[in-house]
């Protein structure tokens, strides 16, 4: 990476104690492990808002489409003047280029799912989103979007990181002069990756870049990386990653004793079926793209999307 990972966060996930009752929820795998690789850019909508610490807890009350945010005790309305700051807030952070955002869940600011809305009898729906968490998602769509609580989903934590890390190389990519030979060379060296989210992207992604010539520079770029990020989103499973690895083995029929090959395939099934974590087979295909240089395989992504330390791949 040229520079670092910018990543905004819920500033009481990193220890700071900003919370309504004065205390924190610090996350230990963000501030230790992915600390270590990315920048944090901390946002505490109520306290940057101009509310004291501690506070009377605020929650949301109403439409759960357009609901109202006001405190849970004395009923005062923190609305409009919530969402004026975040829309000033957002426009600031557009300057900061993140790659990702990690919020507070159920947090009546910054949640951005499954919050609880009151009705007027206090009954709550699990159905809204956060005040600020909504500005910033209608602010930037294809910035990667995660709650410190689904990513203790090995599956969802791997596939945040993962988008994060691919978008920064993007951003990385497209910051300098561009060209359609950047964006193709970009394409090759991630098509496996995105094989492994949606064959549909994949598919529609290389008639894009076949046809790079017929679109405006801009709007090529525009249209790839809306389709990249589109397709990241879509989880990987072992079915998907099989398919990949199959794949990749067509790379090899000239340089794999039977014996090798065997043996791929059968790692390949056990992985499938659930016996092996993902990092099994992927040691296995690394160990033969070094061993027969492999060319085409050493440049694609896929092999390593994100740094080892994370352990990320280690799941069933």
């Amino acid at each position: 990476m040229d520079t670092p990972i910018k990543l905004g966060i819920s500033s009481c996930l990193l220890g700071n104690k900003v919370r309504f009752d004065g205390g924190h929820k610090m996350e230990r795998f963000l501030t230790d492990t992915l600390g270590r690789f990315v920048e944090y850019i901390p946002v505490c909508p109520e306290v940057e808002y101009g509310l004291p610490v501690p506070r009377e807890a605020l929650r949301l009350v109403g439409d759960p489409e357009s609901p109202r945010l006001v405190t849970s005790r004395t009923n005062v309305d923190h609305t409009e003047g919530m969402k004026q700051w975040a829309a000033r807030r957002v426009v600031e952070l557009e300057q900061e280029d993140l790659c990702g955002f990690i919020f507070k869940s159920k947090s009546p600011s910054s949640g951005m799912e499954r919050v609880k809305v009151y009705d007027r009898h206090g009954v709550p729906v699990n159905k809204g989103v956060g005040i600020f968490a909504r500005a910033f998602m209608d602010r930037f769509p294809l910035i990667p979007v995660e709650e410190e609580g689904r990513l203790h989903d090995p599956l969802l934590r791997e596939n945040f990181i993962e988008r994060i890390f691919t978008l920064k190389r993007w951003r990385d990519m497209a910051a300098g002069r561009k060209s359609r030979g950047d964006l193709v060379d970009f394409h090759t060296r991630n098509k496996l990756l995105i094989l492994s989210h949606s064959p549909k992207h994949y598919q529609v992604m290389g008639r894009l870049v076949a046809q790079a010539r017929d679109y405006p520079l801009e709007e090529l770029y525009e249209r790839y990386v809306r389709l990249l990020m589109e397709a990241l989103k879509l989880k990987a499973s072992p079915a998907k990653n099989a398919n990949v690895l199959q794949h990749m083995l067509g790379y090899f029929r000239k340089d794999l004793s039977g014996d090798e090959k065997q043996e791929m395939l059968e790692t390949i099934r056990l992985y499938r079926q659930g016996h092996f974590p993902f990092i099994v087979p992927m040691t296995l295909m690394n160990h033969y793209v070094r061993k027969y240089d492999q060319s085409y395989l050493k440049e694609q992504t896929y092999l390593n999307p994100h740094p080892l330390e994370l352990q990320l791949r280690n799941h069933a």
